[in-house]
């Protein structure tokens, strides 16, 4: 259930490059079900600056109030705005339509510093 064509945090986010060199991201499958049902999402607005590790935005369930934490620094290029109206889909697709962010990374290297699918998998089974 952990695709193996992404990078991840420690703190449960998912990251993506895109072909243009942008990076999308949002939270794993395991955070998702964690948290149950998603009720709420707030985002930052384009043009934002995120700085890698510290939070920049939230998510809230039926159960709790969850941070979401950049991965990367760099400039909010894009927010899923779909997510203002129907945040469950996080709970449905948290690697597709689920996306939170698309960010313009301050350094594209940033990327190779996450862990990669097998590491991600070992800190989900310890929990």
């Amino acid at each position: 259930m952990i695709p193996d064509n992404l990078r991840y945090t420690s703190e449960h986010e998912w990251v993506r490059v895109t072909e243009s060199g942008t990076v999308v991201f949002g939270i794993t499958d395991y955070a998702q079900d964690a948290l149950g049902d998603i009720v709420f999402v707030e985002l930052p607005e384009p043009e934002a600056v995120i700085d890698g590790g510290s939070t920049c935005g939230e998510v809230e369930s039926t159960k709790s109030v969850s941070d979401i934490y950049a991965p990367i620094s760099g400039v909010v290029v894009a927010r899923n705005d779909a997510l203002a109206d129907t945040p469950e889909v996080i709970n449905a697709d948290p690697y597709g339509q689920g996306w939170l962010l698309e960010v313009r990374p301050d350094d594209a290297q940033d990327v190779d510093g996450l862990l990669d699918a097998v590491a991600y998998s070992a800190i989900t089974e310890e929990a």
